[in-house]
């Protein structure tokens, strides 16, 4: 995430409205992490049971479907899809 001026609390916030019963594991860790892990378990579809997972792609898919659907600002859906997409090259 190159742009240092994003406010990574509120980012959260707006993730979490969009998932709202995402569980966060790591509470030490600041926003940025959190949010980062989140879109990283949400891609490897670790929320499901093993044997119904879904391929990274088709998580990205579906996850920019629900974001771009989500009642939140032009900019935290363009934010929110720029993190899952450069996570999703890191997994690639």
């Amino acid at each position: 995430m190159a742009n240092d001026q994003v406010n990574f609390d509120v980012l959260l916030a707006e993730y979490r409205s969009i998932w709202n019963n995402r569980i966060l594991l790591t509470e030490e860790k600041g926003s940025k992490e959190k949010l980062i892990e989140a879109i990283k378990r949400e891609l490897l579809d670790e929320n499901s049971h093993p044997r119904v997972r879904k391929s990274p792609f088709e998580k990205y898919f579906s996850a920019s479907k629900r974001v771009m659907n989500a009642s939140v600002s032009s900019e935290t859906k363009l934010l929110l899809i720029k993190i899952h997409v450069e996570i999703l090259d890191e997994l690639s």
